[in-house]
């Protein structure tokens, strides 16, 4: 069967595949109308794109610098000490000196009379010393210091 033969049988008859349509009308299958242009589409996840960014660089830059101490470190020292002193005061009106020894709490005060840079040497004896120096540690750890910033330590 010659193509002359064979259009005019599809022409006639409709196409085997799609009966009744005629091939010479013109494409069969037709592309559905886009609602968006690929332009508009690609601007649209640009814009968002650019959003979502500034949104994110926003957030972790707050978080960076919530988390730096003041720059000049004398001043960092005199802060990490007066949010000690204002700990320790807390934790002696809450708890008592019962327990105390005399050794424990004056070793404690020369630290803190020397602006929290005396060298570390309150050694907790008694388990209620041991009970205050592990509440001090706790409240020092929250207030932002570091723990060789603290003056416990027992030397043989």
């Amino acid at each position: 069967m010659g193509p002359r033969r064979l259009l005019a049988r599809f022409s006639a008859t409709g196409s085997p595949l799609s009966p009744g349509v005629d091939p010479s009308a013109g494409p069969v299958f037709q592309q559905p109308p886009a609602t968006k242009t690929g332009h508009e589409m690609n601007r649209r996840i640009r814009v968002t794109a650019i959003l979502l960014a500034a949104a994110a660089f926003s957030l972790v830059g707050r978080v960076t610098i919530a988390q730096q101490p003041p720059q000049d470190p004398q001043n960092w020292s005199e802060v990490k000490c007066s949010r000690y002193k204002k700990a320790w005061s807390e934790a002696l009106t809450r708890r008592g000196s019962e327990g105390l020894g005399q050794d424990f709490i004056a070793r404690h005060e020369a630290f803190l009379a020397s602006g929290c840079t005396a060298r570390a040497d309150v050694c907790p004896r008694s388990p209620a010393e041991l009970e205050l120096a592990n509440i001090m540690v706790l409240l020092a750890m929250n207030a932002g210091t570091a723990s060789t910033f603290l003056p416990f330590s027992c030397r043989r």
